[in-house]
């Protein structure tokens, strides 16, 4: 079954957010954020539910309709 494109857009941006939340705890757990620590906190904040979210947009948008 080929991917709907939407969903396909929202699946690249989970993966972006997936990656900048790793990259937060990343920075936060080892030292000095160079964004500073508030900063990081806040992608954190904001990548760790928007990852979840948008993969789970993109996988409802792409589950095939009951026949």
């Amino acid at each position: 079954m080929p991917m709907k494109p939407l969903a396909g857009l929202f699946l690249a941006l989970a993966c972006v957010l997936g990656i900048a939340a790793t990259g937060s705890i990343f920075e936060l757990a080892y030292g000095e954020p160079d964004l500073g620590l508030q900063a990081t906190r806040w992608i954190l904040a904001a990548s760790l539910p928007g990852t979840l979210l948008t993969l789970l947009v993109a996988i409802r948008i792409n589950r095939p309709s009951p026949s």
